[in-house]
């Protein structure tokens, strides 16, 4: 017996359309989980950088000596509205609506400054970090994102 063109032509089209739909099945997940990624990499990317603890002093300018980095290791902007910045004694700086660029870090000082996209400023006027402290970064919901500790045995970097 054998087929008509019409039917082989059929039996083709259907085994083309049974591998794309086979290919497609197989892309789909992966495309997801890309764009999963990349929506939870916005604050996986965000860590504590270096941290500069100034020692005593009282002054404005020996208080800015004193900061913080964060940075966003991923290559989109991450916004940080929310986001807090504490040291072991509980002194807290909140950020409020600061967009930080790819590739890019800020430094909080803790003293008072006109704030920009690489430096803001706590306003206080007093020293926060102390020889031996522990630096703890949390999203806006209060998720631990990465922590920083120095003094009691070097640096411990943790997330």
């Amino acid at each position: 017996m054998s087929a008509s063109p019409a039917s082989a032509t059929r039996r083709t089209l259907a085994g083309l359309l049974a591998a794309g739909a086979l290919i497609g099945a197989a892309a789909v997940p992966a495309a997801a989980d890309d764009h999963r990624h990349d929506h939870r990499g916005s604050h996986s990317s965000v860590v504590i950088g270096d941290v500069r603890e100034a020692g005593r002093g009282h002054d404005n300018r020996a208080l800015n000596r004193e900061w913080v980095e964060v940075k966003n290791t991923g290559r989109h902007a991450v916004e940080l509205r929310g986001f807090t910045l504490t040291d072991e004694e509980g002194n807290r700086y909140r950020f409020n609506g600061f967009r930080l660029d790819g590739k890019s870090s800020v430094r909080v000082h803790t003293g008072h400054g006109r704030d920009t996209d690489r430096d803001v400023y706590q306003g206080r006027r007093h020293q926060i970090w102390d020889e031996r402290d522990t630096a703890t970064l949390r999203d806006h919901r209060g998720n631990v994102i990465d922590t920083e500790s120095w003094g009691r045995r070097g640096h411990h970097h943790g997330h």
